[in-house]
């Protein structure tokens, strides 16, 4: 058993963007029974499945379901449709962006990196890092493109370190506009089913995602959805596969079954987790996470102090980046909060580190979960002498109270 120096009473604030909060009724779900993953039952689980995760993509075409990580589901995506030595195009939005390039070179593809090329006065250090992936930049990389040796243009949709949320759809405009064949690669690891995405209508080639984010999962399953451009890609594709090949288990997910030992048990937890999200409704759960955001930001704002992404437009549903003043070390304001109220946050990433912290409001939580965890926060920044312009908290109420979530409105009608 896990042994702790100490044993405080009450349930931990989890509040990093993922793993979230798991609900109660998934963590049940997944202590039923393991059975057999050839049997009939687990058919019927694999069909449900796999049906279910396709609404949550948005897509008709198969969503490959992984025992992995979500690195391991950007390694599978890379590897089934591109050969050693292609060209990639990705955009640098945050440390998980820099990561999934780093991977892209060690299997063997060139990359080139574009990012945004101006300044910052909060973080001179990494001003890209602040800011969405910017369409028009790519369309004029691709225009010059004239020989397409350009094989795919990878992007980050809600960028986990930074709290930017990309306009996918931007991008495939830009590169249909270039008349560019490359291949739309996307991560949207922690904005599925949090912030809008829409694999079909958005024209993505292939969507890598995981579990632990807004499935409200523990980590270990991470998704490819496919599109045909990205099969008919695969037939061609030299990088070496055999685990994360996407022939065979499509072909197995026909009658709802996988070449290799699934993780039952967590198929288990996302059959449930999938009842809860698609009977809530995308739409409302998209909502609701908007919602959320909008009530921590409104505390960030009342301290006075810069929020990590520099555009309101693409604010992250997900989770809020708060940076603050030089020479404050945002770890050292982590540990004390975790320390004194049992409360974890988000530590800042690569470029990042030391000059924020984040704030997750996704998974199992509530208006109330969030009030507790700006009000952690606030006692923290005060304890580790940071002067605040007014009171988060009293922000976060006013804000959450004048925009009851429609539930509510039904609720008190």
């Amino acid at each position: 058993m896990l042994q702790l120096d100490s044993h405080p009473t009450g349930r931990h604030f989890l509040q990093i963007p993922g793993p979230s909060p798991v609900p109660d009724r998934i963590l049940r779900a997944m202590s039923l029974p393991t059975i057999d993953h050839r049997g009939p039952e687990f058919g019927v689980l694999g069909r449900q499945v796999l049906s279910g995760i396709r609404q949550v993509f948005k897509t008709q075409h198969p969503v490959i379901i992984y025992p992995a990580s979500g690195t391991g589901a950007w390694e599978a995506a890379l590897s089934n449709t591109l050969s050693p030595g292609d060209h990639v195009l990705m955009y640098e939005t945050g440390h998980f962006a820099s990561l999934w390039q780093k991977m892209a070179t060690r299997l063997g593809i060139s990359t080139e990196f574009l990012a945004f090329n101006g300044s910052d006065e909060h973080l001179p250090q990494a001003p890209g890092w602040r800011r969405g992936v910017q369409a028009d930049l790519i369309e004029a990389r691709l225009r010059k493109d004239s020989e397409k040796k350009i094989k795919a243009v990878c992007v980050v949709h809600n960028e986990t370190s930074t709290g930017v949320t990309s306009d996918i759809a931007s991008v495939r405009r830009a590169i249909d506009a270039a008349g560019h064949p490359a291949l739309l690669m996307v991560d949207s690891i922690s904005g599925l089913a949090s912030a809008d995405f829409r694999h079909d209508e958005w024209g993505v080639d292939v969507t890598i995602s995981g579990s632990q984010k807004g499935l409200m999962l523990p980590p270990g399953i991470s998704f490819n959805a496919i599109s045909p451009r990205a099969l008919e890609a695969m037939k061609s594709a030299k990088l070496p596969r055999s685990f994360w090949a996407w022939d065979e288990i499509v072909e197995m997910n026909k009658d709802g079954y996988w070449p290799y030992t699934p993780n039952t048990n967590l198929l288990y937890g996302l059959s449930e987790a999938l009842d809860m999200i698609l009977g809530e409704g995308l739409d409302k759960v998209f909502a609701r996470h908007q919602r959320w955001g909008a009530g921590v930001r409104a505390a960030v704002n009342a301290w006075g102090l810069p929020i990590q992404c520099a555009d309101p437009a693409v604010y992250s549903p997900v989770l809020t980046g708060v940076i603050t003043p030089e020479g404050v070390d945002a770890d050292a304001v982590r540990r004390l909060i975790h320390q004194r109220f049992d409360l974890s946050l988000g530590t800042g990433l690569g470029k990042l580190k030391g000059r924020m912290f984040r704030m997750g409001h996704l998974g199992d939580s509530n208006d109330l979960t969030l009030v507790a965890m700006v009000a952690g926060v606030e006692m923290g920044l005060k304890l580790s002498g940071v002067k605040l312009a007014g009171s988060g908290v009293q922000a976060t109420m006013d804000y959450f109270a004048g925009h009851a979530a429609p539930a509510a409105l039904q609720k008190a009608a």
